[in-house]
């Protein structure tokens, strides 16, 4: 029985490229009493791996925690694994704002004491007594309520680059570390204010309503499903979104738009930029902000003397680093006196509930341009893209533009395009259309009409 990983990271990637099919990136999680937690790892691991399913998912006594990339063709099989338990059985799976086929590279299932880890060690607290959910037309009404207090219940690495308008973003790097810090803050509201809060996909905010609720604060919200199920509700409803900024992801990826607006900084230069990466000095690590400039320039690294060691031998990065708990095994959240322009996780300074939205920094896309469509397929040995037109018609001579996260921002002339196996000169709204693609497209991936 297969319980481990057989193939690199660098090997998955190459075999999910030459596969050439669709995957997607979804998230779920449940609280439910697990009495053997390996026994459930071990099941887990054997049904998905079948199922060429990738992620980083937990295990306890207290339930599951899960991110996970899966093909597109084997999710009614996946949703099947899943049914088996009846905690689980019409589980909701969030998936992903922006799809990247390499968001996850291995199937790493982990047996931990909780599944999100609270600091808490109090019997009577019932972590299933939990607030009143809120789908997204309902929390942006409740936003507007001038009693509502606003909580981002993840840490300063993930608000600082994304959050909802007015909300309190702590300065904290654990979830473990806002609770009480929260609690302090807002001890006069327990019976005044909305108590209202948001994480990623819901799981922090699942247990932070019950710890409020178990502390005597009677009017207390949470986002259903978190911000990734909040922006596929508003694009599908067309509710304006009160979320400004980017949705940072625990995978490859490290982030989703959900709206156009950069609020923070290169941490090295200043300059509005909201793309974190991972310092190339494995003896380091850090996760920090940093422009495509300052990428260059610095050749990935968080500052001089990490640049100076990844110039060195091999030989020699790993004898600095030997003994030392480093490199990858240690996720370190963008703290560093190297970074100047790092600033996140401040409370407003106005009273609880009636913040004013701080000055944001923001960059506007500078192209104009129209939306087309979006990607649908990729054939890799063909290099050839298939499109949905949805929104205007495409034109033979069109100057597109294809944007993604991990695509980034490719522009094509369009001269030659293929509707229903026959070459044509234009493609209507409901068409799906195909062209050469020189470079590869993802499922997440917008195609968009250049003007002027």
């Amino acid at each position: 029985m297969q319980l481990y990983n057989t193939l690199s990271a660098e090997e998955r990637a190459i075999m999910i490229d030459d596969a050439g099919k669709q995957r997607l990136t979804l998230s779920f999680y449940a609280y439910a009493k697990i009495q053997d937690p390996k026994k459930f790892r071990d099941d887990l691991f054997v049904a998905w791996n079948a199922l060429d399913a990738l992620g980083r998912i937990y295990v306890a006594n207290e339930g599951i925690n899960a991110q996970m990339s899966i093909p597109e063709e084997n999710l009614e099989a996946f949703r099947a694994t899943l049914e088996v338990y009846d905690f689980m059985k019409g589980i909701r799976l969030n998936e992903a704002v922006e799809h990247d086929d390499h968001s996850f590279l291995k199937l790493t299932i982990k047996v931990r004491h909780k599944i999100v880890a609270d600091g808490l060690n109090d019997e009577t607290f019932d972590v299933t007594d939990i607030g009143v959910h809120l789908k997204a037309k309902e929390f942006n009404e409740i936003l507007e309520d001038p009693n509502t207090i606003v909580v981002d219940f993840r840490n300063h690495y993930e608000s600082e680059v994304g959050h909802f308008k007015n909300a309190i973003t702590p300065d904290v790097e654990t979830f473990r570390e806002s609770l009480p810090i929260i609690n302090e803050q807002l001890q006069n509201h327990k019976e005044d204010k909305n108590l209202v809060m948001y994480c990623t996909g819901g799981i922090r905010c699942e247990k932070a309503s019950a710890y409020f609720k178990h502390q005597g604060f009677k009017n207390v919200f949470q986002l259903e499903g978190g911000i990734i199920n909040y922006a596929k509700q508003i694009e599908a409803e067309g509710i304006e979104s009160k979320f400004i900024g980017k949705n940072f992801v625990f995978d490859n990826r490290l982030g989703e738009r959900i709206t156009d607006d950069i609020i923070s900084q290169c941490h090295q230069c200043g300059k509005p930029c909201d793309n974190h990466t991972n310092c190339e000095n494995d003896g380091c690590h850090l996760l920090f902000i940093q422009c495509d400039e300052c990428k260059a320039a610095m050749e990935n690294c968080c500052s001089t003397e990490c640049l100076d060691i990844v110039h060195m031998p091999l030989v020699d990065q790993v004898r600095l680093r030997t003994g030392k708990q480093v490199g990858n095994k240690v996720f370190r959240k963008g703290k560093s006196d190297s970074l100047k322009f790092k600033h996140s996780g401040e409370l407003p300074n106005t009273a609880l509930g009636t913040a004013e939205k701080p000055a944001d920094i923001r960059q506007k896309i500078k192209v104009k341009k129209a939306l087309l469509g979006k990607a649908e397929h990729y054939y890799v040995k063909a290099k050839v893209g298939q499109f949905t037109v949805e929104n205007q018609e495409l034109n033979v001579g069109d100057k597109i533009l294809i944007s993604g996260p991990t695509t980034g921002e490719q522009e094509l002339l369009l001269d030659k395009m293929i509707v229903d196996g026959v070459e044509t000169t234009t493609a209507k709204i409901g068409d799906k259309v195909t062209f050469e693609v020189p470079f590869r497209i993802r499922l997440s991936d917008k195609i968009y009409k250049i003007l002027g």
